[in-house]
């Protein structure tokens, strides 16, 4: 079976860092369509010293994402960072001490991610939420753990992800700013859960993995 490096997982961080810089604009425009129009800048502000920082931190996978949890924290604006860096905090206690994990291991930090954003922000499935992405992305994980491969589960999870904006689309928020316009909020895409359909997909044109988005706001993201 087909260990992940540390040095995957951190070229993983940076081209998240990546993704959310770039769609800085886009996702406030996607977010001011129910929200407060601030979901953008709020996740490139944090992720610019992410990005920056992340050459100079040292340690294992589970050091390295805790101080990332932290400075999602600290820079990481609005609603969005004790939501990020509950994940990368919740993500780090699962690897500690490691330098590579396995896919079930991986499967673990998405699992233990998971379960602290859901008890950090009281959302669960359903809520038009990042979580409407990321709860079958790990249902995914763990049918696929024990395939071996790296490269065909990252697919499929891209794959959830990307079906996620469309299955969500005419849901009505219950979280966040989103829910405070009631049925506006329906027949518009959850920023969050493009955002990380986003970054599931320039993952998968980084470490070559082919596939082409379906959603039209994904389309236009990872343009």
């Amino acid at each position: 079976m087909a260990d992940i490096s540390q040095e995957r997982i951190e070229k993983a961080i940076d081209l998240t860092a990546d993704t959310a810089i770039r769609n800085e604009h886009y996702f406030c425009d996607l977010d001011g369509l129910a929200g407060d129009g601030d979901f953008g800048n709020s996740l490139a502000t944090g992720f610019k010293v992410i990005k920056a920082e992340l050459p100079q931190i040292e340690g294992d996978i589970g050091a390295k994402l805790l101080k990332i949890s932290m400075l999602c924290s600290k820079h990481v604006g609005g609603s969005s960072g004790p939501i990020w860096g509950t994940g990368f905090m919740k993500a780090a206690m699962v690897s500690k001490g490691k330098t590579e994990v396995t896919l079930a291991e991986l499967t673990e930090m998405v699992g233990a991610a998971v379960d602290g954003i859901m008890a950090r922000g009281g959302a669960k499935l359903g809520d038009k939420t990042l979580l409407d992405a990321l709860i079958p992305v790990h249902e995914k994980m763990k049918e696929m753990a024990e395939s071996g491969d790296p490269a065909a589960v990252l697919g499929a999870c891209a794959e959830v992800a990307d079906n996620a904006i469309d299955e969500t689309r005419t849901l009505v928020a219950h979280r966040g700013r989103a829910s405070q316009v009631g049925d506006r909020s329906a027949n518009t895409p959850d920023p969050g859960i493009v955002a990380i359909a986003t970054i599931l997909q320039d993952w998968c044109n980084h470490f070559g993995v082919e596939r082409s988005p379906k959603a039209p706001e994904l389309n236009r993201a990872t343009a």
